[in-house]
This record gives C-alpha cells, structure tokens and sequence, in this order.
C-alpha cells in the first residue's frame, strides 16, 4: 500500500503550534501551491517541531513538503468531521516550479458515487481507506474524472484502488442551522488510476 505526496509551494504564514502527542510537538501551516490553470490550492500541513528546527522559514521562499495525505476524526457539537492535512516526514527550502504529486493506494470503504455533469463529464467519488501503521487507517475521498470514473464506478467496497493525482482545497457553502456557512474541502484529485486485480493485492 502506498501514500507518497509532494508539495512545493510558498508559506501562506508561519507555522502555528497545533498540538502534542507522546512528548513531540507538532506545528500547523498552510502552503500555497498554484496550479497550471492559475488556481491556488491552499492546503494544511503539519510537522514535528524538530523539522521545522532545522529550517530557516523566514526568508519567504518556497519550500518543499515530503509526506503522507492524514486524515483524522473530529467531533464538534455532536457531530463528527473528517480533518484532511499533509503529515510532513520532511521539508526543504528551495525554489522551482510549484508540485503537488501523491501516490494513494487502498480498498474502498464504502460503494463509489457516479456521475454526470450538466455539460456530460463523468464523475465518479470514492473513499479509499489508506492503511498506516498501528493498524490504523487514513480516510482519503478521492474524485476519478472520464473514463477512469466508468471504470471506478464499476467497484465495490474493498476493492483495490491506486491512484495518482494531487490534493486539492474545494470552498462550498453548507447550509445550517444558523445559515449558510462557507467552509473547505480537501480531496485527491485523480490524473490517472490503477484498478490492480486480486492476485496482485499485498496483504
């Protein structure tokens, strides 16, 4: 199984402290990464503080993030939300062209959603479920487009998907209780997918 992904961007803001687990601390920030169509993705990371020790962030050039696509559960008010970051294994300043490149790998957790558009392009969302250590796993939506969609609506939960693509920031509007909330949303956009047979799976 895999989770890979790549970022090159530019620091929207210095890196805030976000929380701490089993004596690490671990700091939050967002990365600017522009795409060809000159949209801006906006996308969450988090890094051990040792990292971002080792990094002059000051200077305002892009960096680089290493790391996994992370999911996490949250509960607000009784209700449960899915939390999409980048966890950074490693970071570097250097410029160059913005990347956003992942490798995403697992079963389905749940029957793939299929679709049209108004102007007839398909669309097909999936929920991988990306194994991780301690016998954990990372919920990952995912969106396949075109003939990657016919093919992806045509499995079934625990079937093996690999996918590459990028991450993406999505704002939409949810209406609520006390009116209409703008909120984001984070999901791997597919570029091309993998639909490997049984034989071929890890266990």
């Amino acid at each position: 199984m895999e989770n890979q992904i790549t970022l090159r961007g530019s620091l929207l803001a210095l890196p805030h402290y976000s929380h701490e687990n089993h004596g690490k601390k671990f700091y939050r920030f967002t990365l600017e990464v522009p795409r060809l169509s000159g949209t801006v993705d906006l996308l969450p990371v988090v890094a051990e503080e040792r990292i971002l020790n080792q990094l002059d962030l000051s200077g305002g050039e892009m960096i680089t993030v290493y790391g996994q696509v992370r999911s996490h559960n949250v509960r607000t008010e009784g209700v449960r939300h899915l939390l999409i970051f980048v966890f950074a294994q490693s970071i570097v300043c250097e410029d160059g062209e913005p990347i956003n490149e992942c490798i995403m790998e697992g079963p389905l957790c749940r029957e793939p959603t299929y679709r049209r558009t108004p102007l007839g392009r398909e669309i097909c969302d999936v929920m991988l479920a990306v194994p991780r250590g301690y016998k954990r796993a990372d919920y990952l939506p995912c969106i396949l487009w075109g003939r990657t969609a016919a093919e992806g609506a045509h499995c079934h939960t625990r079937d093996l998907i690999r996918i590459y693509g990028r991450l993406q920031s999505r704002n939409y509007t949810k209406l609520t209780e006390d009116g209409p909330q703008e909120r984001t949303a984070y999901e791997i956009s597919a570029l091309s997918a993998e639909f490997p047979e049984p034989d071929d799976n890890c266990e």
